[in-house]
Formats: structure tokens, sequence, C-alpha cells
């Protein structure tokens, strides 16, 4: 589970001194998203602030990054999985990288093709771009939106951060927005664009955010394709489902430190770790989580794929204790949350 954490604010009325005292607090309150490092900016009534979990190019990636005249840069937060194919693209249109990271070819993205940067770029992130010259923000979240990004906006101050403690942090009302509410009672979550903070909304998948002249709006960039019919046969329609599933697998297992799995024993799972541990020199760490109760445990399940992949595996069995980690999941996911499967998910991460 990778995570980082970005944050930041546009107030062309804050003064300079409480620009730095409010990006510092916002990114130290989601330290525990990126323990590495921190690295904020501050100017033209705007900051731009970031944490950093390091996988790739671990001593080359420090955020914010510029492109080569220092007028745009960019807080990333996610992975992109074809960034060395992207890279060599923009090497090729005259782009020169300074940084071994992924997050420095969005940027030249961005310079070579303005907005639909996002249509070129394959993984799971969010992201901030600042373009000085033109004072105008970009912001982004993958096509299906794995990586959070929340904003408030109250006609002058747009604040945003990967999670809704970092706007908090900015004295924002804290005001309950009732049809949130509603919708938790109804789904057991609150669906996007809302949140249970007034005025404090999620940025759908695959939209992207922009300000401008005082001005933001938000436009989505991708729809999943849907084709009513389909003319392959089945062994052909299963050979493709396994190349699509191979090639997915393979660009997330590119990485600067270990990978595990998460293996619950159920179908999903099992088949990611079995294609892990056909391209992976090393046996794959996996990771369960069970219970007492016998009917309620998928761990025999997961111990028999672990056994058959040759996994080097580890278990964990949920306590009755584990109740008091309440408090700290509701502070995690700033709002309520009524999936169980949140628990085992909090404890093996």
């Amino acid at each position: 589970m990778f995570m980082c954490g970005i944050a930041g604010f546009i107030d062309t009325q804050v003064s300079l001194n409480r620009a730095e005292q409010l990006i510092d607090t916002m990114c130290k309150v989601i330290r525990h998203r990126g323990p590495d490092d921190q690295g904020v900016w501050i100017g033209d009534g705007v900051a731009l602030g970031m944490r950093r979990l390091s996988i790739i190019d671990l001593s080359g990636g420090n955020q914010p990054i510029f492109n080569e005249d220092r007028s745009i840069l960019i807080v990333f937060n996610g992975e992109i999985y074809n960034y060395l194919e992207l890279r060599k693209e923009l090497q090729e249109c005259g782009h020169h990288f300074t940084t071994n990271c992924d997050t420095e070819a969005i940027i030249h993205a961005y310079e070579e093709y303005g907005d639909d940067c996002v249509k070129h770029l394959r993984g799971m992130f969010t992201f901030a771009i600042w373009d000085r010259k033109r004072q105008r923000l970009l912001a982004a979240r993958d096509r299906f939106g794995k990586k959070p990004l929340n904003y408030y906006w109250d006609g002058h101050r747009l604040i945003f951060g990967s999670e809704i403690k970092s706007i908090l942090e900015a004295g924002i009302p804290r005001e309950i927005n009732h049809i949130a509410l509603d919708e938790y009672l109804v789904y057991r979550c609150v669906p996007t664009p809302n949140t249970l903070f007034k005025n404090v909304m999620k940025l759908p998948a695959a939209h992207i955010l922009i300000y401008e002249g005082g001005q933001i709006s938000t436009k989505r960039y991708w729809e999943l394709p849907f084709t009513p019919t389909c003319q392959d046969d089945e062994a052909t329609a299963v050979e493709h489902t396994l190349a699509l599933l191979q090639d997915a697998v393979k660009v997330r297992l590119m990485s600067d430190v270990p990978l595990g799995a998460f293996l619950s024993g159920g179908v999903d799972s099992s088949l990611i770790v079995g294609l892990m541990s056909q391209m992976m020199s090393r046996p794959v760490k996996t990771f369960s989580i069970g219970f007492e109760e016998d009917a309620y445990s998928e761990l025999p399940y997961a111990r028999q794929i672990a056994k058959h992949f040759g996994t080097d595996h580890h278990e964990f069995v949920v306590q009755p204790e584990l109740v008091a980690v309440l408090p700290q999941l509701a502070w995690a996911y700033d709002e309520p949350f009524g999936d169980a499967s949140m628990l085992p998910t909090y404890y093996v991460s």
C-alpha cells in the first residue's frame, strides 16, 4: 500500500509568515503518509507541500520538482507505471531530466501536452501543478480514484489535500454536510463528490481541477469504455484476459523497495500472487489476516495458496482488543466508513 501525501492552498490575502506556518502544519498532520521527507514551496499567494514515502529514486525524488526554468512545479502522490516510456518520449521531444523519479515525467508531460498530460499517464496518482507564468493550478486524480484528493473552495480560497485533516488545519468552518450524512446512513459510506464536511469536496476519479483567474472548474478526462457485445470465443477471451492481468501485475512490480501482497485466499488475491510468483526472482512476501472464529477466517485458504506458490508467508489473527483502534480508524478515514473490512486492512498495513 504505497502512500505519500500532498497539500496546498491558493490565498492571495494570506501573509508570508502565515503561509509558511500553515503549509508546514498541513504537511505535518499527514506525516503518517510519508515519513521519509517533507518539501514545501511558497510564493505568489500559493503554497504546495508534500510528505514522501520513497518507492522510486529513493535519494533523488524529493519534492516539489520543477521544470527546467523553475516556472512550473509539481507535488505528486502515487506511482506512474509507464514513466520510463514517457520519459524516453519526452526526451526525444527535447526535455531534460535531472532525476530518475516518475514525478518529473509528469511535469514535462504538462509542458508538452498541457492538461491532456493526464491522458498519457498510466498509474495511480493525485498531483497539483502550479504554472507560475500563467498563475494557474492543475490538479488531477487517477482514472479509478485510487489516490484521494479533497478540496475546499469559498470563492476566493482554494485549499486541497490528500486528507481532509490537512484542509481542516486551515481553519475552515467545521460544519456537517447533512446530505452526506444521509448518504452514509443509506450506503455506509459517503459517495463522491461529497464529504461529511460542508463545502469540502472529493475530486472525482478521472477528473482534473483547474484554478485560473480567481475561479475553479472541474472536468472529466476519461471514461471507462464499454463494449456491449464481444465477438471472441471463450478461449480467446481467456487468453486476452490473462495477457491483460500479466501486464497489469508486471508494471506494478517496478520498485526500488521490497514488495508484498495482501493474500486473503480468495480468487482475486490468489491470482495476483500466482502471477507475481512467476515474475519475481525471490519468493513473494504474502500477508494474511484471520479471525479466531473459523467460520469467518480465510487463513486456511490463504495457507494453501502460499504453500502452492512457495511464498514467504506471514499471518496475523485479529483479537477482540482490536476494537481499540476504532478511534484511529476514524482519524485515518476522516469520515464514517461502514465496511468491516477496514479493520484487517488497517491491521496489515
